[in-house]
Order: C-alpha cells, then sequence, then structure tokens
C-alpha cells in the first residue's frame, strides 16, 4: 500500500492566491486532461471549482415585503404571489403593513400547476412585477404589486442541493407516468429515459467523503457568495447532499428557474463549489471521470427498484449540451407541441430564448417537424431478459450552466474576491 504523505493547508493555498501563484482549473479543465491522460500531477493543482445544476426540491425562501401602509390590517393570514401561496410567518409583524413569508419552490399556483415558486423566484430576480394578495386575520383582502426593489430581505434556504447520487428512470409499462422526474408524463414500453445528475463535475462526487466541503464552507449559489449549512435532508454517507443557503436579492436569474414537470412546477438551481486539494487522498478522488460513476436505472413508478444500470460517460459524453433550432422547418402547428411541453418556457412563437434554455433534450425528442436538431443520446439496457436500446429523451440537469458557474469561481479566485 502507498502511503499518502503530501499535505498543504488552506492558508497555504491562500498565500499562492494572494501571490497569483495558484494553479485551479474547473471540474469540466481538469476531467478533460485527465481524458487526453495529461492531467497534472498532486503538485501542479491547488484547486479545483466543481458544479451542478438541476432541479433541486428542497429550494425554499425567505422574504420579507411591504404590502400596504402602517395600521392597514393586523397580520397575514395566507398570501399568494402571482398566484402562488407563501406560507405566512414565521414573523407575525403585527399592524407593520409588512409580511415575512415563506415561498417553496414547488409550490403551484392556485391558477397554473404548471407555474410556480421557481418560476416566480426567476421572475423576481429579472425584476418583473410580482401581483400579492394578502388575506388579513382581521378579514381583510389586500391587493398590491412589487418588484425586486420592495423586497427588504429574501433568503434561499436549500433543504437538499447538489445530490451525489440519482437514479434515472424509464417506464417498462404500459400506460404513461406522470412524475415530478419527467418534463412530461413518461411513456410506456420503455420510450425513453429521464435522468439528472452533472456526473463528474459535482462537487459532492469529487469530495469523497466530506474531505472539505463541509458545515460553513463557502459556496456559489446561483451565482451568490453563500455557505454550506451542512448536510441536508434524507442526506446519508451512501447518498449524500447539502444545505445551503444565500441571499436570493444577488443571485443571477440565469442560474435559478423553475421546471415544468409531469407533476407540475419544480424548481433548478445552480450550485459551485470549490475544492482545495489539501493531501493526495483528496487529489484522488478528483481523478474520476463520468464513466466510472454508476447510475442506476430503476421503472419510474417503482422508483427504487433497480431494472438495470449504465453510467454518466452514457449520459453525457460526445452529447450536445443545446439544441440547433431551424425556424424553416417549423411547420403551421394549430398549437406548438413544443412550446406546450418546454420546461423552462425557452420555446416561444418560434423563437428559441438560449437563456431560458436547460439543455434538457424535449424539443429534439418531441417536435413534430424536426425543426429542432439535438443529440442527446441512447442507452442499451437490459430489462426484464430484454435487450434495448433506450433513446435519453429528457435531462432534469444542465452541465453547461454547472460549468459557467464553475467558471465564475474560479475567476473569482484568480481576482482575490472569493477566499477559500
Amino acid at each position: 500500500m502507498i502511503q499518502l504523505t503530501k499535505k498543504r493547508t488552506v492558508d497555504d493555498i491562500n498565500r499562492k492566491i494572494e501571490n497569483g501563484d495558484a494553479n485551479i482549473y474547473t471540474a469540466e479543465e481538469f476531467k478533460k486532461l485527465i481524458k487526453k491522460d495529461s492531467a497534472p500531477g498532486f503538485d501542479e493543482v491547488d484547486v479545483v471549482t466543481c458544479g451542478t445544476c438541476g432541479v433541486m426540491s428542497g429550494t425554499a425562501a425567505i422574504l420579507n415585503f411591504i404590502v400596504a401602509e402602517p395600521g392597514e390590517f393586523i397580520r397575514a393570514s395566507e398570501v399568494y404571489m402571482n398566484g402562488v401561496p407563501a406560507y405566512a410567518g414565521p414573523c407575525p409583524n403585527e399592524w407593520l403593513g409588512s409580511v415575512d413569508v415563506i415561498l417553496h419552490g414547488t409550490a403551484h399556483s392556485i391558477y397554473d400547476e404548471s407555474y410556480g415558486g421557481g418560476f416566480l423566484l426567476k421572475e423576481i430576480l429579472e425584476g418583473k412585477s410580482v401581483d400579492v394578495r394578502v388575506e388579513s386575520a382581521d378579514g381583510k383582502t389586500i391587493e398590491n404589486t412589487i418588484t425586486k426593489a420592495d423586497i427588504t430581505r429574501a433568503q434561499i434556504i436549500g433543504a437538499r442541493m447538489a445530490f451525489k447520487n440519482y437514479t434515472a428512470f424509464t417506464n417498462p409499462g404500459r400506460e404513461p407516468v406522470k412524475s415530478i422526474f419527467s418534463a412530461v408524463p413518461l411513456e410506456g414500453n420503455l420510450r425513453g429515459l429521464t435522468f439528472s445528475g452533472c456526473g463528474d463535475l459535482n462537487p459532492l462526487q469529487n469530495d469523497i467523503p466530506h474531505n472539505v466541503i463541509r458545515q460553513g464552507s463557502r459556496v456559489l449559489l446561483n451565482g451568490a457568495v453563500g455557505y454550506v449549512l451542512g448536510d441536508g435532508t434524507r442526506s446519508s454517507a451512501e447518498k449524500p447532499n447539502l444545505m445551503l443557503s444565500a441571499d436570493l436579492c444577488q443571485m443571477d436569474p440565469y442560474y435559478l428557474g423553475g421546471f415544468k414537470t409531469g407533476q407540475g412546477g419544480e424548481v433548478y438551481d445552480t450550485v459551485a463549489v470549490p475544492i482545495p486539494v489539501l493531501n493526495e487522498e483528496i487529489y484522488n478522488n478528483l481523478l474520476i471521470t463520468d464513466d466510472e460513476i454508476d447510475l442506476p436505472v430503476a421503472d419510474i413508478k417503482g422508483r427504487h427498484l433497480p431494472l438495470d444500470s449504465t453510467d454518466y460517460g452514457r449520459m453525457w459524453t460526445d452529447h450536445d449540451l443545446r439544441p440547433q433550432y431551424d425556424r424553416t422547418k417549423c411547420g403551421t402547428c394549430e398549437k406548438c407541441t413544443v412550446e406546450e411541453i418546454c420546461p423552462t418556457n425557452a420555446f416561444s412563437a418560434e423563437r428559441l430564448n438560449l437563456a431560458y434554455c436547460f439543455g434538457c433534450g424535449m424539443c429534439a425528442n418531441y417536435c413534430r417537424h424536426d425543426a429542432f436538431e439535438m443529440n442527446t443520446g441512447s442507452v442499451d439496457l437490459t430489462i426484464n431478459d430484454r435487450n434495448v436500446n433506450v433513446p435519453i429523451i429528457c435531462r432534469q440537469s444542465d452541465r453547461l450552466r454547472a460549468n459557467k458557474l464553475s467558471m465564475k469561481l474560479k475567476n473569482m479566485i484568480e481576482n482575490k474576491v472569493f477566499r477559500l
């Protein structure tokens, strides 16, 4: 057995950063070098910035904003923001005209279940107007309109984020199945596979076990500097995730938003975490690549009943991160399928908004006129003694956003505005 002896401290690395001598890579840069058999050695790597982006159902926001003059109502009992219920409290703010609310990223509008907390949070960050209705404890209804400028304080609390382990899903049954793990009801007879996870870019995948990602660690959450509060709910040694927090109003709307699923609106977030390479064990953990990361495939109706397994190399290697749209192929559909099912509302009026696009692949797999070209791949599986090739039809994680936030974090460290 080789004894691991080389070590350095965070202070050592911070000094190198201060002097402009640190070697910093994004996970994407580092993994590309590994795959070319030209990875720098332990002595040549100080920090690797890792990232992940995907649907993260544990997202909630605590907000305070003014809706009326002081004395107009005693306290809020129910609050709706663009029809999305926001739970009043924990502070009653008696007679102050302001409300504290907890908004769930997975809460659905009472008018449209495909619109929910994730879409609402993005619109707040974009500066759009939000209609607020308050039902007060003294029987009054207060209606007002607010923007981000009217919010005095807002904090995101992610109860479980940046999962290390995920499961891919397919449907071996006959009937379509509605699920949060698919953008539309997943068709039967193994017609498609949906999955989550950024594979070898994921922070927790690169830090096994938690050698450096611990309570108090600084991270970027949707572009804002935040902190690890500890392990997330349902976290375990085998399937870890994180509880994170950051200032909502400091976030970039590009990295946060809504994602429509078969069970209504969900929310996606983007997380980037620096991994300081303090010893050879940490360095060796960074050497893992997509093809070495197992991904179980389960029945979407059974959830935890594995049918077969694959790996993240099959999910991401040589596949496109964004579609190519050819407007000339757009047919004269009475109702556009892509506009209806696009999880992030990136396609509307025959225009593709790449700032909203998530790279999920739904457009390429469902457009009736092949106006979208995108290689999302397929995977060979053996299910019930049957060999099948199942197309990957929906990705609920976005490596492009993960890469971009990892690069932003790298630049912040190099420019000495983010200290380890």
